[in-house]
């Protein structure tokens, strides 16, 4: 497991990373059609020192089935009722409107040449392409930047030990410094192992990522899972994952 946060970008003259700041409402009418110039009285009240154009809002999404699409539009439809109802939650959805780019290279290059643009792309294509990023409004009301600390509180809030296999999708999370649109990446076991031996050997391997990967996901802009949660799965392995026999088939060394 480790985690990335989908960020908002924007392609609009004069800028800056992060100068900009939406919520959850206002992006989810952004791209259902509602709200479609930059100076909209909607954004200018979240913005009221920005000089907003008039420009019109382009709005990029993937056009390809994908996990960012899934962790995006189930945050829209968390935050909006009628994104909810009129487009809700996938892998890939109909946009109501919009360009549609493959994979997060794609909507990256379409949101980076098109004025007015806007998008969702993983953390890491945000950094690496130098894209302009938007600050949001997460579910406390405070404003959040995306960065490695507020994908960690968001999983830090979490209710790790309720969810069953630690399926858990971290959108719209509580805590004052949580980036509402953050999502963790998993590897799925049987719980019954045939070939107990195979089994432990995938498991030594998962808790020597965990002890030793946490710099390896920070360099490629992925956020390790944070220390207690780590110890939940760890003793999980231990507690479920069982040899045809019954016999745990992994343990903490």
């Amino acid at each position: 497991m480790i985690m990335g946060g989908v960020v908002p970008v924007v392609n609009l003259q004069g800028v800056a990373p992060g100068e900009l700041k939406l919520d959850g409402p206002t992006l989810a009418d952004i791209y259902l059609g509602k709200v479609a110039k930059w100076d909209d009285p909607a954004i200018k009240k979240l913005n009221p020192d920005a000089k907003l154009p008039g420009t019109a809002i382009a709005p990029i999404y993937r056009s390809d089935g994908s996990g960012t699409t899934f962790i995006y539009t189930n945050y829209l439809s968390k935050v909006s009722p009628e994104w909810k109802d009129k487009v809700g939650n996938n892998t890939s959805v109909e946009w109501p409107t919009g360009i549609g780019g493959k994979g997060n290279e794609g909507v990256a290059a379409l949101s980076a040449r098109t004025a007015g643009a806007i998008g969702y792309v993983e953390y890491a294509y945000a950094l690496q392409n130098k894209l302009t990023y938007v600050k949001l409004i997460n579910h406390e009301g405070a404003t959040v930047a995306p960065d490695s600390k507020s994908f960690q509180a968001a999983a830090a809030n979490a209710d790790w030990q309720k969810a069953p296999g630690f399926y858990l999708l971290l959108t719209d999370q509580p805590g004052k410094e949580s980036w509402p649109i953050t999502g963790a990446s998993f590897i799925l076991m049987h719980t019954t192992q045939e070939k107990s031996e195979t089994a432990k050997q995938v498991l030594d391997f998962f808790a020597w990522s965990y002890q030793n990967g946490a710099k390896m996901a920070e360099d490629l802009d992925y956020v390790p899972i944070p220390e207690t949660v780590v110890k939940l799965v760890e003793a999980s392995w231990s507690d479920k994952i069982k040899d045809a026999g019954g016999k745990p088939v992994w343990a903490k060394h």
